[in-house]
């Protein structure tokens, strides 16, 4: 008799009864934007919050959801029943207890906040923050909101982190464009509107920043250059109108003739460099380098409003802003060398990057500037 004949008809009907158990627990995948999405309530919510839901508690005692606060925006104060972890995926949070605890954490860290306890988070003044949320549900409820968190409240939480950056080689003008140009480079719109203010209220030029928006495109690409210059135009725009006081700065000079731009931009390049560029990747595609000379060395660097040094600072905080673009970043430490940029000054920079963009861009520059100091 074979085995299967062997079994009884009840051993046969747990099988089948296991069978369907385990065709019914079948993983289950949420495309990427296909769960509700919406803005954060103003009862709820101060400034520009927006929510992504990843996936839903409703078969399981918990949920998650990806929250991203423009600069500014945070919380009401409010409990978990059941706790809730946070996860920040982009930019740094705060967030603060009644009973004075206030934390920041960065990209990659997550904070804790037990069940019970009277809380707010959001993002710091001048940088927007992403982080994932998964909540947890206690007899079907998942948050007990409660009073808003004033801007007292809110300049408190910051002002008991203020750290005073200590920059002694940067102007605060290439402070206010270095930042300005981080955040263009890695597309974060609400922190650029943000510190574009802050950059003209401080006396950075329009057409300065016009410059910094317009040496953006070579290096990450012309959406990001045109999104950048159409925030600059829609805040100079908004100044006009309030009433404020916008310095333009001088216009650029000549493009020079056709016929001189690649021997110019040559000139540039090997100054900057050190030595005539060539190798394997330029042997394979000529082209490139052509177009490096021709337009990027010879056209966009000759346009004046920034120096040499001005543009190799902007260069590393763009490359710095950017993934995978370690071999570049690099080189262009050393380019900004050999303009007469410090080491200092690029100290300076990551420090800044680090305090007012993310920890991930100051950290390349460190990085890059160590490995250079140790060639």
């Amino acid at each position: 008799m074979s085995n299967e004949s062997r079994l009884t008809a009840v051993a046969l009907v747990a099988i089948a009864g296991l069978s369907a158990e385990a065709a019914s627990a079948q993983q289950e995948v949420y495309p990427a934007g296909s769960l509700p999405s919406f803005s954060g309530p103003d009862k709820t919510f101060t400034g520009q919050v927006d929510v992504q839901v990843a996936f839903p508690g409703d078969s399981v005692p918990y949920s998650g959801a990806y929250v991203t606060f423009q600069p500014g925006a945070r919380t009401a104060w409010h409990e978990h029943p059941a706790g809730q972890h946070m996860v920040v995926t982009k930019g740094a949070a705060i967030t603060a207890t009644r009973d004075g605890q206030v934390v920041e954490f960065h990209e990659g860290e997550a904070v804790w906040c037990p069940q019970g306890v009277d809380h707010w988070h959001g993002a710091t003044e001048h940088s927007a923050m992403t982080h994932f949320v998964v909540t947890g549900s206690k007899d079907g409820e998942n948050v007990v909101w409660k009073d808003k968190v004033t801007d007292e409240q809110y300049q408190a939480a910051l002002k008991s982190l203020e750290q005073p950056l200590k920059l002694t080689a940067l102007s605060p003008r290439q402070q206010q464009m270095a930042v300005a140009i981080a955040f263009a480079a890695s597309s974060a719109m609400g922190s650029l509107q943000v510190n574009l203010e802050s950059a003209l209220d401080q006396g950075v030029s329009v057409n300065e920043l016009k410059e910094a928006f317009i040496h953006l495109y070579p290096y990450a690409g012309f959406p990001k250059s045109l999104n950048a210059l159409a925030a600059l135009m829609g805040v100079v725009e908004s100044r006009e109108h309030a009433g404020k006081k916008t310095t333009i700065g001088p216009e650029p000079e000549a493009l020079p003739k056709p016929d001189a731009s690649q021997a110019q931009g040559e000139k540039v390049q090997t100054e900057l460099s050190g030595a005539k560029v060539a190798g394997p990747l330029f042997d394979f595609a000529p082209g490139a380098n052509t177009f490096l000379q021709k337009h990027l060395f010879g056209d966009v660097f000759a346009r004046g409003v920034l120096d040499v040094k001005d543009r190799e600072l902007l260069t590393v905080a763009i490359l710095a802003s950017l993934s995978g673009t370690d071999s570049q970043l690099q080189a262009h430490i050393r380019m900004a060398k050999n303009a007469g940029v410090t080491d200092q000054q690029l100290t300076d920079l990551a420090t800044l990057l680090t305090a007012r963009v993310t920890r991930s861009t100051g950290a390349r520059i460190e990085q890059a500037l160590t490995k250079h100091q140790a060639d």
